[in-house]
């Protein structure tokens, strides 16, 4: 009894102590890759009902690992489509994030509490649909701050 009661002890205190893993976004290769040639292009004209795509966090510069956190609001009764969010990293050639992303996509936004980056600035493009397909997008810039 004493001896299961210890090996209890010890399993918790391993994972308390268990250093918390970063979620790899953006790798030291992917981060080397040229930027795109020209400006990148957002669709935006008019007076859209299409879902919108908002930047919340980090702000100006942070460290790596970061909180990587966007807001998603829709129109009209339309709900977000969690499918349909796609997450590229723009650089020639294009970077799919969407994979490493997808674990942290929610019908409201992603919250993705530890995404690991090499330093640097990087152009990220978010692509999503609500339930009456119509798209929207952001383009953001994450700025990483050497440790």
């Amino acid at each position: 009894m004493k001896r299961k009661v210890l090996l209890g002890i010890v399993a918790a205190a391993l994972l308390v102590s268990a250093p918390s893993r970063a979620t790899l976004l953006i790798t030291e290769e992917e981060a080397k890759l040229p930027p795109p040639k020209g400006a990148v292009a957002v669709e935006q004209r008019g007076i859209l009902r299409g879902p919108k795509v908002e930047f919340v966090s980090p702000g100006d510069a942070a460290s790596s690992p970061l909180r990587l956190v966007l807001k998603f609001q829709s129109y009209g009764g339309a709900k977000i489509d969690p499918d349909s969010v796609k997450v590229i990293f723009l650089r020639t050639p294009n970077v799919d994030l969407t994979p490493r992303v997808k674990p942290f996509v929610q019908p409201d936004g992603i919250n993705m509490q530890d995404a690991e980056l090499p330093p640097g600035e990087y152009t990220v493009r978010v692509d999503i649909k609500d339930s009456d397909g119509r798209p929207g997008t952001t383009v953001f810039t994450l700025k990483v701050a050497p440790k």
